[in-house]
């Protein structure tokens, strides 16, 4: 093997970035029914508290406004017997009248104490209650009006109505004001709010597990086409990889089935290329198998010594070509169910890779009377792929260049970059291929006519599903070194992206 250097402009860099890898998250299983169920009780249970809240404060509301219109009316008559009391002059309300007494009118009764308090202008005390506390900030109340406030008295909560009347005076000042109040106890009130509560929410406590029970037979309702879709899934033969009838599924649903549709499809493709890869081989093994067979049959049945030598040494070439079409074939299968995305790739300098794969076939080169060459840069090109898949696309590409290159004849490998690529070249000065052949070079068992050359007819097909995996192009064009017009030789040319651009951007030759 010659190594031939190729002129370096830059120095050697031999860092490179890691690849960043990827954690597979976990899944968890989830069960639609439930996380529908969840997402419709939780806020439901969450607003069955609020609910009660606000209809006790409803409630409350409710029961006060019979309760205060009383203590207005209250507060109203004992105005007025105020007022009746001696023209402008207050005085005690009389504690015995049949029609006056502000004892009579404001009779307490079995659950609720009533209060009331006359007080005059000066704040002095009239009549009623002396405990019962007055308004703060009593200027800001106009005369005339019937207000309300909660206070205590005695420790106990009061519901208290209260009124400013306006006491003309005897001279031209401004009318002087007495204050009239009538305080109550809130027993009645929360009998009533709860007596209110206890009519709206016991029928809650009815209609909640009637809801919760509608609720879960309409979740189990309206899933039940999923579970349809299951059975008529698992109700199918398992070769049975036809599309899915979207018109039986609901619209939300619809696209799943499109995608699994799809999936189908895909599988239904992937087991045709099998099956056809099968048969295909099957065609292919019978040949030397069969020659393997008839050659030790010969060699059984002759005497002669150089007969049966004869015999063997075919037997050898047959089980030689038998031996490689099932390492071929193992190898294909092996790049087809390579794990994709490049989760086994790691980072490769390929000058190193493609030097260990021609020094190992530098001996066949020999036999065959073959100059193997190898070219490479004097700086670092490093990509990301799997080292193994590599070395047996290069391999193949060698392989396939030694067996179509006559005696005498040359095969280089060449290492190079540009600014974004690395670029692996097999170059031979064999017969070269036809532009109308180099589509379908790389199909599985496809030989060119005439060729006369021994061969499966996979290793152009390995090379490309290994490219494909690395996301690598492979072009082919004729030798632009080629000597001789009857042999214008082939160049296989593999492109594959950069780990690290280090290398001087070169100019990206177009061969023709």
């Amino acid at each position: 093997m010659k190594a031939r250097e190729a002129p370096a402009d830059e120095p050697d860099d031999d860092d490179w970035f890691e690849p960043p890898t990827t954690e597979q998250d976990d899944t968890i299983e989830h069960s639609l029914f439930g996380e529908i169920l969840d997402w419709m009780l939780a806020p439901l249970l969450l607003l069955w508290p609020m609910s009660i809240a606000i209809t006790y404060l409803v409630a409350k509301g409710i029961a006060n406004q019979p309760f205060d219109h009383a203590l207005e009316d209250s507060v109203t008559v004992l105005t007025q017997q105020v007022k009746q009391a001696d023209g402008a002059m207050l005085r005690r309300v009389p504690e015995k009248s049949s029609n006056n007494s502000g004892r009579d009118f404001l009779r307490g009764d079995d659950i609720d104490t009533l209060y009331y308090l006359v007080v005059g202008p000066r704040g002095e005390y009239i009549d009623g209650d002396r405990d019962l506390p007055p308004p703060q900030d009593a200027d800001k109340y106009r005369s005339g009006m019937v207000l309300f406030r909660n206070d205590t008295i005695h420790g106990a909560p009061v519901r208290v109505a209260f009124s400013y009347l306006d006491i003309p005076s005897s001279n031209d000042d401004e009318p002087s004001r007495a204050l009239v109040q009538v305080a109550e106890t809130l027993e009645k009130r929360a009998q009533l709010a709860n007596e209110i509560i206890k009519g709206v929410i016991l029928p809650q406590f009815i209609i909640l597990p009637v809801i919760l029970a509608l609720v879960w037979f309409a979740l189990a309702r309206g899933l039940s086409p999923l579970a349809q879709l299951q059975e008529r899934i698992r109700a199918r033969p398992p070769d049975d990889l036809s599309p899915i009838e979207s018109g039986q599924v609901p619209e939300e649903i619809t696209p799943l089935v499109g995608s699994l549709n799809e999936m189908l499809a895909r599988l239904s493709l992937s087991i045709d290329m099998q099956k056809r890869f099968i048969a295909d081989a099957a065609h292919q093994m019978k040949t030397p198998l069969a020659g393997m067979r008839m050659q030790s049959e010969l060699a059984l049945r002759q005497t002669d010594h150089d007969e049966i030598h004869r015999s063997l040494l075919q037997l050898a070439k047959s089980s030689e070509a038998a031996t490689r079409l099932v390492n071929q074939l193992l190898a294909l299968a092996r790049a087809e169910n390579q794990p994709q995305a490049g989760t086994a790739f790691e980072p490769i300098e390929l000058s190193e890779l493609a030097r260990g794969v021609v020094q190992d076939w530098v001996q066949a080169s020999f036999a065959q009377h073959i100059d193997l060459g190898f070219e490479q840069p004097a700086y670092s090109i490093m990509i990301s792929g799997n080292a193994m898949m590599l070395r047996e696309l290069l391999s193949n590409l060698i392989d396939n260049a030694l067996r179509y290159t006559p005696a005498g004849g040359s095969v280089t490998v060449r290492v190079r970059s540009t600014l974004e690529l690395a670029i692996l070249e097999v170059e031979d000065t064999g017969p070269g291929i036809a532009p109308a052949e180099r589509a379908h070079v790389f199909e599985r068992f496809y030989r060119i006519l005439g060729s006369n050359v021994d061969g499966s007819g996979l290793g152009l097909a390995i090379v490309r599903e290994i490219a494909q995996q690395h996301g690598a192009e492979v072009d082919i064009f004729n030798n632009p070194r080629a000597q001789s017009p009857k042999l214008p030789g082939t160049l296989l040319r593999l492109s594959i992206a950069l780990l690290l651009p280090d290398a001087p951007e070169e100019d990206d030759i177009t061969y023709g």
